[in-house]
C-alpha cells in the first residue's frame, strides 16, 4: 500500500459503486452505518475533518462523494487544488499534502442523526490519529459538531486557541449543500484564509 494509503477505521468494507454512477438504492441502504476508510498519510499539511460519512460517500468510498457536497469546488476556488477535484482524486489529494477523515466512522443519511455523545467520543480518536500521522493543521469541517465536540460552545471560524495533539487547530463551515447559512463565496473566502496560513507556514519552514 504504501506510505499514501486509506486507513482503515473500525472499517465495514463496502462495494464501491462506479465512480461516475449515483449509487443505486439498495447501495445506498446497505451503506447505512457503514464505515469510510481514511485518506491519510504522514506528515501531512493539512487534515480535514468531516462529521461522518453519508451514505453517498460510503456506497462510494470516496469521501465528500455526494456531487451536492461543496468542498472539492470550495478546495479549488480557495487555492489548495490546481483543478477542481473528483470525490476519486483522493491519491492527488494526498500528493498535494491534504487528507480527510470524519470525527465519527459510521455512514448515515443525515449528519444529524449523529448523536452529541458520538461526537465526543470521536475526539479521543482523532487525537490517536493526529498524533500517529502528525498532520502540521488540523481543519474541522463542521461548526456546530466542533462546539460540542471539543466543548467550545462559542468558537468561531479561523484558528483556535488549542492544539490537538500537537497540530494547529482550524474551524470551518461545513460545506454541504444544506448548509444554506454560508454559500459559496463564504466558503471560499474562510477556506481561503486557512490556505494562506498553510503558505505561509510553508514559507517559514523554507526560510
Amino acid at each position: 500500500m504504501g506510505a499514501a494509503c486509506q486507513v482503515r477505521r473500525r472499517c465495514v468494507v463496502m462495494p464501491a459503486a462506479s465512480p461516475r454512477s449515483r449509487p443505486s438504492r439498495a447501495q445506498l441502504a446497505a451503506a447505512q452505518h457503514a464505515k469510510l476508510p481514511d485518506l491519510i498519510r504522514p506528515g501531512l499539511r493539512c487534515l480535514f475533518v468531516g462529521i461522518n460519512p453519508g451514505l453517498w460517500s460510503a456506497a462510494s468510498g470516496q469521501h465528500f462523494g455526494n456531487p451536492a457536497n461543496r468542498l472539492w469546488p470550495t478546495l479549488h476556488a480557495a487555492g489548495f487544488t490546481p483543478r477542481r477535484f473528483l470525490p476519486s482524486d483522493g491519491e492527488e489529494l494526498l500528493e498535494l499534502g491534504f487528507g480527510i477523515t470524519n470525527l465519527v466512522g459510521r455512514a448515515t443519511a443525515s449528519a444529524a442523526e449523529v448523536t452529541p455523545a458520538e461526537l465526543r467520543a470521536g475526539v479521543p480518536t482523532l487525537q490517536r490519529l493526529v498524533r500517529r500521522y502528525r498532520p502540521a493543521i488540523v481543519a474541522v469541517l463542521a461548526m456546530t459538531a466542533y462546539r460540542v465536540a471539543f466543548d467550545r460552545p462559542k468558537a468561531m471560524p479561523g484558528e483556535q486557541d488549542e492544539t490537538l495533539a500537537g497540530a494547529r487547530v482550524w474551524l470551518l463551515p461545513n460545506p454541504s449543500g444544506l448548509n444554506a447559512s454560508y454559500q459559496l463565496p463564504d466558503l471560499v473566502r474562510l477556506y481561503g484564509q486557512l490556505r494562506v496560513a498553510l503558505d505561509a507556514a510553508g514559507s517559514a519552514g523554507d526560510g
